[in-house]
């Protein structure tokens, strides 16, 4: 857990990548390349297993991709329609 006034470190993607791709290349385990590298073992793991999933370690975007936007016609066409299909369906019962 962070601590109050905790400061902490911030890499780029390519020190990232070469760090995780030093482990997969067998230079080392977790423990020797953190300890070489001044950081803690979970970090690398971290990296190793974001570069193998994703091809990389840059740090994606958080949170729900945006969908694509439509336009107010567009809603008001698809509400019209789906209003029709209600009403076609109450006239069925």
């Amino acid at each position: 857990m962070a601590k109050k006034g905790q400061k902490f470190n911030t890499y780029d993607d390519e020190f990232r990548e070469q760090i995780a791709l030093d482990y997969l290349n067998g230079k080392g385990t977790y423990m020797s390349i953190a300890r070489t590298y001044g950081m803690s073992w979970k970090t690398v793991e971290t990296w190793v297993r974001k570069y193998k999933s994703n091809g990389t370690t840059a740090l994606l975007p958080k949170g729900r991709i945006p969908e694509k936007e439509i336009n107010y016609k567009e809603r008001y066409e698809i509400l019209k329609k789906f209003q029709a299909f209600l009403k076609e369906q109450q006239e069925k019962k």
